[in-house]
């Protein structure tokens, strides 16, 4: 079959060579996958990076979520078992862990249905409890994982803002329906979240970025707001003056979705039931930008590295448009 592997860490388009390799094995409770589609994560480039907090031993593929086709013919959502990741034409994931693939979407939006949208919902319910009729702040709202949070945010009935990079993604963040979008590399985004709201400030803050945004974030949050801690895109890792939470009186909150998977399958299940019921309504329905074959998938990879992509990019094994 074919493979993107990693045999040295780096940038993406560097480090990843596309190679014949054997089709992996299933271990126990493990199952064989045709990959249909594969959905690329920021994950995938700290992998290549060597600084992901899983680090799989080399040679390895990346792509931490597909959408497949077992043998017995189910079209499944899986997290395929590194070393063997999702950039190749098949993988083995645990039979345990299977999702149905929601039949209102095609390949390329059930692939990218899973991590970021199990992410954004946990996040936003579990963690940060977000209520209806509250101000949600989005950071990179036209990205994979903020486009998530701000369609699950018009879901949940909150008042969602938006915060990009640049006029095309705020296009991008208009279209997905937030109230509200702040570009910015030319606004102010303490200032705007304060005007928007009237002073209180957002109740709920998702930030997959962290670096600067977390900062102005927390300049910006309401009395008894929910900072939710995703991610740092921006390669900084804020570090929390916990007299500024207690002078403010808001929360912050960590949110590593994996955690669940072995904490608290059931739940994952829940969420995606409900998540197929959103899907089914045209509620949320994943923002795909892209969809490219198998030879494209590095440069790829790297877009989504350097942040210059705008929801989600698909890696489409057999080069089709599924």
């Amino acid at each position: 079959m074919q493979a993107w592997r990693v045999h040295r860490n780096g940038e993406p388009s560097e480090v990843m060579e596309l190679e014949q390799a054997d089709r992996p094995t299933p271990g126990d409770g493990q199952v064989l996958i045709a990959v249909r589609a594969a959905n690329i994560n920021f994950p995938d480039a700290l992998l290549c990076r060597g600084q992901y907090q899983v680090r799989p031993p080399l040679p390895f593929t990346p792509g931490v979520e597909i959408c497949g086709e077992t043998e017995d013919g189910r079209r499944v959502l899986a997290t395929p078992a590194l070393p063997h990741g999702g950039f190749a034409e098949y993988v083995v994931a645990d039979e345990a862990a299977l999702l149905p693939a929601p039949e209102a979407l095609d390949d390329a939006q059930a692939a990218a249905l899973h991590i970021g949208y199990q992410t954004g919902w946990f996040g936003l319910h579990r963690r940060a409890r977000l209520q209806a009729g509250e101000t949600l702040l989005v950071h990179a709202a036209a990205g994979g994982v903020g486009s998530a949070a701000v369609q699950l945010g018009k879901a949940a009935g909150a008042t969602v803002i938006g915060v990009v990079g640049g006029p095309e993604k705020a296009a991008v963040a208009r279209e997905l329906g937030c109230d509200l979008v702040i570009d910015r590399h030319g606004e102010d985004i303490v200032a705007a979240v304060k005007e928007a709201t009237g002073g209180r400030g957002a109740d709920v803050v998702y930030d997959p970025v962290g670096g600067e945004a977390y900062a102005k974030s927390v300049k910006c949050i309401a009395f008894e707001g929910r900072v939710v801690v995703v991610g740092f895109a921006s390669g900084a890792i804020p570090t929390p003056g916990l007299n500024h939470a207690l002078v403010k009186n808001y929360s912050i909150v960590g949110l590593h979705w994996g955690l669940y998977n072995t904490k608290d399958p059931a739940a994952v299940r829940a969420c995606h039931d409900e998540l197929t019921e959103l899907a089914a309504k045209g509620v949320v329905k994943p923002l795909i930008s892209e969809r490219v074959p198998m030879a494209d998938a590095a440069r790829a990879v790297q877009r989504v590295a350097d942040g210059t992509s705008t929801g989600r990019i698909v890696v489409l094994p057999s080069g089709g448009t599924r």
